[in-house]
């Protein structure tokens, strides 16, 4: 749901080399009592506040302690974009949750949870060193594009939407559903629908669907800006969608910028639609909890909507500043919108042959 500028929160803590400044301040009062609440430093430590680049949604710090880093994140009443898109702080109880979630069943593919203040809105988690944990976008837009990756991210994403299906506990937890339509299903599907007068009736269609669908737990923000290439696994960021809902939609939000940056990185076009194509027979294969046709119908119609909304939506990817590319996208997405593709791989076949043609 942030921006695409590169988070670096993650999840183990590291030795900050050189001696630990004091900082003006923390950037206020609150933000240090929580520290100093939950035990993460002591009254005579000194801290270093840093403000971290978290993205349209969230304030984020790097805190540097003697010996020791961590992360605090603070969501945002008021996004940072244009457009005026507001969202329930509450969502950083719930990108907590997730995360506990997750860890109870890939403890290596999240950041190790430190403490949470839910009436405040923030929660601290540890810090990763990103010499050693790579943001996937960061790695994709240099033109580092490993097949071997893709699939982990899409296993991983797999597992967990598995791991969840059918949860009763779970559907009443992340009943988000208020917040998903302020963070996804409005400023995506419907605002790009009144971007596209001629698209509104299949927009407002799959904004409608998507919203009806309770099936597993939605993390809604699965985007390369937000995967930390780890050692073991891919370390996922950023949960403040998490919604019990649409699975499909986790992993069409994914693929979308596979597809995207196969427009704008020189020379691994081919490389980044592997990936995507990669990414999501891994994905299939884990994903046992409802017919895999159906599965499929609600993914490969989701992705070109998503496509376009990352263009004309409330939230366009800063990559993509050729009016050619924009042209590009807005085309083979409204055709594929008028269309149906019964599957994710059809509809990257028809954006590959829309690239060579």
């Amino acid at each position: 749901m942030t921006s695409n500028s590169v988070p670096v929160p993650a999840a183990v803590p590291t030795p900050v080399s050189g001696p630990v400044m004091v900082s003006a301040s923390a950037p206020e009062p609150a933000l240090t009592d929580f520290l100093l609440a939950n035990k993460l430093a002591a009254p005579d430590e000194a801290a270093r506040w840093t403000p971290l680049a978290g993205g349209v949604s969230s304030d984020l710090w790097r805190v540097d302690l003697p010996g020791r880093s961590l992360c605090v994140k603070r969501a945002l009443a008021k996004l940072r974009v244009a457009a005026d898109w507001q969202a329930p702080v509450s969502r950083n109880a719930y990108e907590w949750a997730w995360m506990r979630f997750a860890a109870g069943h890939r403890p290596d593919s999240v950041p190790e949870l430190l403490a949470h203040d839910a009436a405040a809105g923030l929660f601290a988690m540890a810090y990763l060193p990103p010499e050693r944990y790579p943001v996937w976008k960061a790695q994709l837009l240099d033109g580092k594009v490993e097949v071997e990756t893709a699939a982990a991210v899409g296993e991983v994403l797999g597992g967990l939407h598995a791991a969840s299906a059918g949860d009763t506990a779970l559907a009443a937890e992340f009943a988000t559903d208020d917040n998903f339509n302020a963070l996804r299903i409005e400023p995506y599907l419907l605002a790009t629908a009144a971007a596209h007068p001629g698209l509104r009736d299949v927009l407002q269609d799959l904004a409608d669907r998507t919203a009806a669908t309770h099936l597993a737990l939605v993390h809604g923000d699965v985007s390369p800006k937000n995967i930390l290439v780890g050692p073991a696994q891919p370390v996922l960021l950023d949960a403040e969608c998490a919604w019990y809902g649409d699975p499909a939609f986790d992993l069409a939000f994914c693929v979308n910028h596979l597809l995207l940056q196969s427009l704008v990185v020189r020379g691994r076009r081919a490389e980044l639609l592997g990936c995507a194509r990669v990414l999501a027979e891994a994905y299939f294969r884990r994903a046992d909890w409802e017919p895999r046709a159906a599965l499929q119908a609600r993914a490969a119609s989701l992705l070109p909507a998503l496509l376009l909304a990352r263009v004309d939506g409330k939230s366009p990817v800063e990559y993509l500043t050729d009016d050619r590319h924009k042209l590009f996208v807005r085309t083979v997405a409204s055709a594929l919108l008028r269309a149906f593709a019964p599957t994710v791989e059809d509809v990257l076949d028809a954006w590959r042959t829309a690239l060579n043609s």
